[in-house]
């Protein structure tokens, strides 16, 4: 029952993220190229192969029955973090692609280390859910294809950024980390 009650939370969290934090049309738009409905598509191949893959294939993580609550504790986790960082860039926050009429980068609390923490909590989500079905290849199904996608829409986000800020973005990512700090 936790399971289920945690993955719908998850699930409704971020349907509730796409419908309510949409660009306005005093925003600078299209500039998300099509990047928000490939991950919404990659995130539904790439969960309903993975489930799949649980259940038709043997091939878990580890016997040891903790794993699977760890998958749950790491989807919540990703949960927090994605909204801290959402409500963190506040009006800012868009879930496509979009320059705000008096945009400003965000350059403290988890922007300080990350330059996208909301993205960090969504794929932590996504290693967790694959982690919480406790199947190697449910796990890399689910992952691998959500953070392509992720990056892609990263690659275009930093674009829109770069045009819109010049230097001062080109300098801020210099002194970040993408989605891991110290790391990457």
């Amino acid at each position: 029952m936790l399971f289920i009650v945690i993955w719908s939370i998850w699930l409704i969290s971020e349907i509730l993220l796409n419908r309510l934090f949409r660009s306005k049309k005093d925003d600078r738009q299209n500039l998300d190229l099509g990047s928000l409905r490939i991950i919404w598509i990659t995130i539904g191949i790439a969960n309903s192969f993975g489930i799949l893959s649980a259940i038709f294939i043997e091939l878990p993580i580890s016997n040891y029955f903790l794993i699977p609550y760890l998958g749950l504790l790491i989807i919540a986790c990703g949960i927090i973090l994605r909204f801290i960082s959402v409500i963190s860039l506040g009006k800012f926050f868009t879930v496509d692609v979009t320059i705000r009429k008096d945009h400003k980068i965000k350059k403290d609390g988890l922007y300080r280390l990350i330059r996208h923490p909301s993205y960090t909590g969504s794929l932590a989500s996504f290693l967790g859910f694959g982690l919480s079905l406790n199947n190697w290849i449910s796990i890399v199904i689910i992952f691998l294809p959500v953070f392509f996608a992720m990056l892609h829409r990263i690659k275009i986000e930093e674009k829109s950024l770069i045009d819109q800020f010049g230097m001062e973005y080109t300098d801020y990512r210099k002194k970040t980390y993408r989605l891991i700090p110290w790391t990457y």
